[in-house]
């Protein structure tokens, strides 16, 4: 089985988000360039709650596309909303910190420097800040692999996170926007027993410092008043069903909000995945501005 790992490969931002319209929360495409791929945004502000506000959104963004699930926790309020947050889908590099966690816990139970040995602190580094393949697949083999990350998935109870059986590799494991907003919530607000308070800052120190052309999706708000830990994934599975798929994960916190988010999708291209991603993270940033999750 094969797949085409792209996640090193540098792309740049798409820009050219439309204005908004001032008539009824109606679908608009989201272009950028003449080869830019369309995805349904409103063209005019949401109304009612914060929850109800997401609601319409997603709902819009969400036209024709099945294969999209999203998830939010407003740290303001602590309340949560989804929108098909149960949907199941594959990591790509989205499974990256989830590796870097599997290295911390295995160098603090074998008393090893702390927080990471020189050498695999170097291959953290690159992992999450550069998405580099080469320094996650060293990290998956030190740190245990499958087994490994089946153990953590249970320590911090994602019940729906698991390694794949048809292949060990950690772009086959499998999640949900859920178990990805339970992750972060884990790794922001701590109360897990699966890692410490030092390598909890440690992990989403490098989140922070992700390169600039690998902020979209979640990142998309991001600004020097806004400061956002992230982490995107894409990968085509092309020996299954040459989909990509093409996730975004992080924390956002600024200009008034501090909120998680979580998206996933699978789609036809990597393009259109960005995209996606990029419109609801742009989305939610609008709407939670507004105020907070109830």
């Amino acid at each position: 089985m094969t797949q085409t790992p792209l996640n090193s490969l540098r792309f740049t931002r798409r820009t050219g988000l439309l204005a908004l319209g001032a008539a009824s929360l109606v679908p608009a495409v989201l272009t950028g360039c003449s080869n830019a791929p369309t995805v349904p945004t409103p063209t005019a502000s949401p109304t009612g709650t914060v929850r109800e506000q997401l609601q319409q959104v997603l709902e819009v963004i969400a036209q024709g596309q099945d294969k999209l699930g999203v998830a939010v926790l407003d740290l303001r309020s602590g309340a949560s909303w989804d929108f098909r947050g149960d949907w199941t889908s594959q990591s790509a590099s989205m499974a990256k910190p989830m590796i870097v966690s599997m290295a911390l816990r295995k160098a603090r139970a074998d008393a090893l420097q702390q927080p990471l040995p020189a050498e695999q602190a170097g291959q953290a580094e690159k992992a999450i800040r550069n998405s580099d393949n080469d320094s996650a697949d060293a990290l998956w083999k030190w740190a245990g692999g499958r087994p490994a990350y089946d153990a953590l998935a249970a320590d911090l109870g994602l019940k729906a996170t698991h390694s794949a059986p048809e292949k060990d590799f950690w772009s086959w494991t499998w999640t949900t926007p859920d178990d990805q907003r339970s992750f972060l919530k884990q790794l922001v607000k701590g109360g897990t027993k699966a890692l410490t308070d030092a390598e909890r800052s440690y992990l989403l120190g490098l989140m922070g410092q992700v390169q600039d052309d690998q902020t979209w999706g979640v990142g998309a708000p991001r600004s020097s008043s806004v400061k956002v830990e992230l982490k995107n994934g894409w990968v085509q599975f092309e020996s299954t069903d040459k989909l990509w798929a093409v996730n975004s994960i992080g924390h956002v916190a600024g200009d008034g909000r501090d909120y998680l988010l979580t998206i996933m999708t699978r789609v036809a291209t990597f393009d259109l995945g960005k995209a996606y991603c990029t419109a609801i993270g742009d989305w939610v940033f609008r709407v939670l501005g507004s105020g907070e999750l109830r």
